[in-house]
């Protein structure tokens, strides 16, 4: 079966008529007739019931119409994408991620990646999750590593996948003195002084820190807010206080800050891929795919 088997069958299908089908087609009377019985050969059923002057379609005919016209349509979508990444091109693409919560994601998809669309230059984004949010509804990001808001109906405009899901971990310094614990619990953890992201640009990092102490009598209590994590664990290297961060952390602070597990365990959270609703362009569909094997490998 070849898709002119398919474009010839909708046309007669439509038209009613295989001699005005034929015209249409640019085909003659014989050669379209032969293709149709071709098909239903093929098939092993009728599409067509044929009268003297007109055609009918068979109750098979009816949703064969319907696939052969999806088939088509799904065809010629495939042509104008490919077309306009000819015309136009895709040069960039611009992504956004936090290196403390995707770090280990975005080196293996960007890999395989530059493998697969060399022409295509990546720039990373280092942005909080709110910034790359805002990246992707206003433009500047085609696509974003991101942790979805606890309320995914501000996520109506997006187009969301969960890639990971991530432990939270309690960040300290390596000299302090509960580096060498094994396990931290809540209510001692709320004891000491927080340093966190401000709560204007990140409220939903501290609605996750309400969240998890939610059962702690005693909250903790932050004395330091910066504008994204590598600060909060910068600012953790350097003794100010404690904080919480995700375990891939570790990929890019190594032994420049301790996670000790907490206890009881917070619930992970999702760590996934966005993009704007709608038609990915090439470069955008081949890298969320990427990042979606990348991620598989890690789980």
């Amino acid at each position: 079966m070849e898709l002119r088997h398919l474009r010839y069958f909708v046309a007669v299908a439509e038209m009613e008529n295989v001699s005005r089908a034929a015209l249409k087609l640019h085909v003659s009377q014989p050669a379209l007739s032969r293709q149709i019985r071709d098909l239903e050969d093929e098939l092993g059923f009728s599409l067509l019931e044929r009268t003297a002057k007109s055609v009918r379609l068979t109750d098979a005919g009816f949703l064969f119409l319907k696939e052969a016209r999806a088939v088509l349509e799904r065809t010629h979508e495939a042509v104008r994408s490919v077309r306009a990444f000819v015309q136009i091109g895709e040069t960039e693409l611009h992504v956004g991620y936090s290196p403390t919560g995707s770090a280990h994601i975005v080196p293996a998809a960007l890999r395989a990646f530059q493998q697969i669309m060399p022409n295509v230059h990546v720039r990373l984004h280092d942005w909080i999750n709110e910034q790359a949010v805002a990246g992707l509804r206003d433009g500047r990001l085609q696509l974003a590593f991101i942790v979805p808001p606890p309320t995914r109906g501000a996520f109506r405009d997006l187009r969301f996948e969960e890639l990971l899901r991530e432990h939270v971990r309690l960040a300290v310094s390596p000299n302090h003195r509960l580096a060498q614990r094994r396990s931290v619990s809540l209510t001692d953890a709320a004891k000491e002084p927080f340093v966190g992201l401000t709560r204007e640009k990140s409220p939903y990092y501290h609605a996750y820190l309400t969240e998890i102490f939610a059962a702690v009598k005693n909250k903790p209590r932050v004395i330091e807010e910066h504008e994204s994590m590598l600060g909060v664990l910068s600012a953790i290297e350097a003794g100010t206080g404690v904080g919480l961060a995700a375990e891939p952390a570790g990929y890019t602070f190594g032994n420049r800050v301790k996670l000790v597990r907490l206890t009881p365990e917070p619930k992970p959270f999702s760590v996934g891929i966005a993009a704007p609703k709608g038609r990915l362009s090439p470069a955008t569909e081949k890298f969320w795919q990427c990042a979606r094997e990348a991620a598989s490998t890690l789980r």
